[in-house]
């Protein structure tokens, strides 16, 4: 057979899929992404935000993307949940400071065009990584030795592994042969950004409501980003408000601890849902980020999750390489997919559980979370835990994400 193209090609250029094509490149494996070219549209500016945990932010460190995206960013200095579900337990509110574990910011609140702009820019660097623009991927045939890959535009490419970052409706995971469980939730998140006159001093505000989450990220200078979880009937009359009723609103849910809003900027809404993959590769194909993975926006944990899926794939495919000259062999996505599942499942079930804890009516599920709540708001060793567990999980972190760790790692 000839030998393929790549040892492995990225479908999907979207902020995992681009920080996947980093990492492999960086760690040594000849790789290209193929996604839709990166072309912001002025008329209508992208205004969502990624809180990047600790992690995260390592991780672009070490493939030479932080740098860039530093500037943009706000630190995550304090991560507040206040309960604002109005029962007759109310649980005490839980301050998670940095200082209690070293003083380093728990991550950073990045735009997401500043975050894409920053991969894109280190892409074009690697002699190793080729950026090829297309609409889509039309076709992905498996074989035995390589994956074909058929371009919109009637480009053909083949790649030992193919790596899936094609989101939610992936045709890579189809081609796998990949099954998933889905769910939904009677919830829609509102996202967008705005400014303020209080200080936010790098905290980030959590209420929890009946409805879901309400919760502002700081931005750099005196702007916040919002993600607002509403029942749907809620969200069509806030939607329909002006932005000056808007922002008396975000103004009263916050409470004023941001002083007054204005400026609210271009909103998206989208309804909430979960889903995640029996096996996380197969055939040839891994699946990172959405393809793998969708849970709500709740604990910053769903890019934070496809940069880890990101590390994982770049280790285990250099790996790969160096025993069997093969980054798509079946040892190689075991190894994946072994690697991810634990990490996967575990916070999938914790943002569902803690969600459903909002909104169900079930009294024993509100009483187990008021006293977790109570337990982290009392007990200093308990607290700190949860922050380390949350921000860099101490068991199996990849190396790329882990500080100062060598390229090829």
């Amino acid at each position: 057979m000839t030998k393929p193209d790549y040892d492995t090609l990225v479908v999907g250029a979207g902020p995992a899929g681009l920080t996947a094509a980093v990492a492999l490149a960086v760690s040594g494996v000849r790789t290209a992404v193929a996604g839709p070219p990166f072309s912001p549209d002025p008329s209508r500016p992208d205004t969502r935000t990624t809180a990047l945990l600790r992690a995260s932010v390592e991780l672009l460190r070490n493939i030479g993307v932080w740098e860039a995206c530093e500037p943009e960013a706000a630190p995550l200095d304090i991560i507040r949940i206040i309960d604002d579900t109005g029962r007759l337990a109310r649980a005490p509110e839980v301050a998670f400071n940095a200082d209690e574990i070293g003083g380093e910011p728990f991550g950073f609140n990045i735009p997401n065009t500043a975050l894409v702009a920053a991969l894109y820019a280190r892409a074009e660097t690697l002699p190793n990584l080729d950026v090829i623009e297309t609409k889509a991927a039309t076709s992905i045939e498996p074989g035995p030795e390589a994956v074909s890959v058929t371009l919109a535009e009637g480009q053909h490419i083949s790649a030992q592994l193919v790596a899936g970052a094609d989101g939610r409706r992936s045709l890579c995971r189809d081609a796998a042969g990949l099954t998933t469980s889905s769910w939904c939730y009677p919830q829609v998140a509102i996202a967008c950004n705005f400014e303020h006159t209080e200080p936010h001093r790098n905290a980030s505000n959590e209420f929890h409501r009946l409805a879901g989450p309400f919760t502002t990220v700081p931005l750099p200078g005196s702007a916040s980003s919002l993600v607002w979880v509403e029942k749907a009937e809620e969200v069509d009359r806030l939607l329909a408000l002006s932005s000056d009723d808007l922002a008396a609103e975000i103004e009263k849910r916050s409470y004023g601890c941001l002083g007054t809003v204005s400026s609210v900027g271009p909103r998206a809404a989208f309804p909430l849902s979960g889903m995640r993959v029996q096996s996380y590769a197969a055939n040839r194909i891994a699946l990172v980020g959405e393809a793998a993975h969708v849970i709500p926006p709740i604990g910053a944990q769903g890019l934070n999750l496809g940069f880890r899926d990101a590390a994982v794939l770049a280790e285990c495919a250099h790996r790969g390489l160096e025993r069997e000259d093969d980054a798509g062999s079946r040892a190689v996505l075991s190894a994946y997919d072994r690697a991810r599942r634990a990490d996967v499942i575990s916070r999938t079930l914790a943002v569902d559980l803690l969600n459903r804890t909002l909104i169900s009516g079930f009294v024993p599920l509100h009483v187990a979370r008021g006293i977790g709540l109570h337990l982290l708001a009392n007990l200093a060793p308990l607290r700190r835990l949860v922050m380390r567990e949350g921000i860099a999980p101490q068991f199996g972190l990849p190396r790329l994400m882990q500080r100062s760790a060598p390229a090829g790692a």
